[in-house]
């Protein structure tokens, strides 16, 4: 009897050490962190640069966001260790250095880091335009159409796809070189104005423009200030829209590839003449499109 006594006690134990054990393996399992690297491209950035945050980890992930300048950015995965985030420093951002929290989630479990990127200052100049005085103070009949056109583009601006809808390296809309650097500041008839928050290129009327990388269309029509527009969403907060344009060959709802027919340039709405406007928002902050070129651009990607 003793012996068998003996014997289901050690078994007992030995289910208690093994049950402890497991607990113990389980519980580390459940709350150690993963350690991220974190590498950023460009290393020291400029009021209206794209930000690019290559995360990775030792696991697979499902799913990275990036806070930054009081926003939260949504990544998207390039493999099961890697994903990418793309962060818009906005044309107003004062310079100095910031605090990027990131955060990946495996299953249940968030590891998160700290990154910190310096900001340093970028001149801007500023230009001296005529244009028709409607444009710059307009007629009381026209404030309702503005008031509505604004509030409609800053709905879009706020509502963009949860999935990246862009699937190769951004192309320039036109061959033409930009005449019109981001940022500057205006004065239109001896009035200072907000600072340019596109890039203008150089081109004749009717010059095609072409998509800079695949999207779905979310404005197709003519506005006051920017005549006829077109709007892009790629998806995951990143936004282009092109104006002034003479023609537009697209209609709100269509999903356009990298290269396509969006339309052709022109000199309609608030113009000294025939150009192409090009300006593009990333979840709300206002950014250089030829910076989008430099990070997500074809030479860009080869590099």
């Amino acid at each position: 009897m003793r012996t068998r006594l003996n014997v289901f006690a050690a078994v007992a134990i030995g289910i208690v050490i093994a049950i402890h054990s497991t607990s113990r393996a389980a519980a580390s399992q459940s709350t150690e962190p993963q350690t991220l690297a974190v590498t950023v491209e460009p290393r020291t950035a400029r009021p209206g640069d794209v930000v690019v945050l290559t995360v990775t980890a030792a696991h697979d992930i499902s799913g990275v966001r990036v806070q930054a300048f009081g926003r939260e950015d949504s990544g998207f995965p390039v493999d099961a260790h890697t994903w990418r985030v793309l962060v818009g420093v906005d044309l107003d951002t004062a310079p100095r250095a910031y605090s990027l929290t990131v955060e990946a989630t495996e299953a249940s479990q968030v590891a998160r880091t700290t990154h910190r990127l310096v900001i340093t200052p970028r001149q801007f100049r500023t230009r001296k335009l005529t244009v028709d005085e409607a444009f710059v103070n307009p007629p009381p009949e026209a404030l309702d159409r503005i008031t509505r056109e604004t509030a409609e583009l800053n709905d879009l601006w706020a509502h963009s796809s949860t999935t990246k809808l862009w699937t190769s390296p951004f192309v320039r809309p036109v061959p033409d070189p930009a005449n019109s650097a981001f940022g500057t500041r205006s004065i239109l008839n001896g009035q200072p104005r907000s600072p340019h928050s596109g890039a203008d290129f150089n081109s004749a009327t009717g010059t095609p423009i072409k998509s800079p990388s695949a999207g779905r269309v979310v404005l197709a029509g003519d506005r006051y200030y920017t005549g006829n527009t077109v709007m892009l969403d790629h998806g995951l907060g990143l936004f282009s829209l092109f104006a002034h344009l003479s023609e537009i060959e697209v209609k709100v709802g269509d999903t356009v590839t990298a290269g396509q027919l969006l339309g052709k340039v022109g000199a309609t709405g608030r113009v000294t003449g025939p150009h192409l406007h090009w300006s593009v928002r990333l979840n709300g902050a206002r950014v250089d499109p030829l910076s989008l070129l430099a990070v997500l651009g074809s030479e860009a990607i080869r590099k």
